[in-house]
């Protein structure tokens, strides 16, 4: 029952902001976690496959430094947002960690294919809401990440 009202929340917020303009940011740093993860679900084929790379997501979720990063080519082994090349995530938890500044760290946890990961978001407010400045995993970032993996 728990799972079927996330799946139904996620599959709501989804359509709302389908059928918004784009536009940079999130309300919190919370809600830019979960959409993120919007996007991972087993609902229509357009939130199946995971974050796009297109110039209009990267302009909504990340901050101007790493917003041509996202969607430059690559052959990347993995899709780091879900720590593998295939998903089937169970209910992702977030936590805010700390607020530094102008930075908000929060923490996402769920299990993929039944092996647990936690990722670091690194949220920044801008001047249309919070958006991703960083995402640590216990092996790298996700900065480091699309630079090692471009073409």
């Amino acid at each position: 029952m728990k799972a079927a009202k996330f799946l139904a929340a996620i599959l709501i917020s989804t359509a709302v902001l389908a059928a918004l303009p784009a536009q940079a940011g999130f309300r919190t740093p919370e809600s830019l976690v979960r959409n993120v993860y919007a996007y991972y679900g087993k609902g229509s084929s357009d939130l199946s496959k995971g974050l796009p790379r297109s110039a209009e997501i990267a302009e909504q979720f990340f901050d101007r430094s790493l917003r041509s990063a996202w969607i430059a080519p690559r052959e990347a082994p993995y899709d780091f947002m879900v720590q593998s090349p295939s998903w089937k995530i169970g209910p992702v938890s977030t936590k805010i960690l700390r607020t530094e500044f102008d930075k908000t760290y929060v923490t996402a946890s769920f299990n993929n294919n039944g092996r647990a990961v936690t990722l670091n978001f690194i949220a920044v407010k801008g001047p249309d809401g919070w958006v991703i400045s960083d995402i640590e995993s216990p092996h790298d970032s996700l900065r480091l990440f699309l630079a090692q993996f471009k073409r």
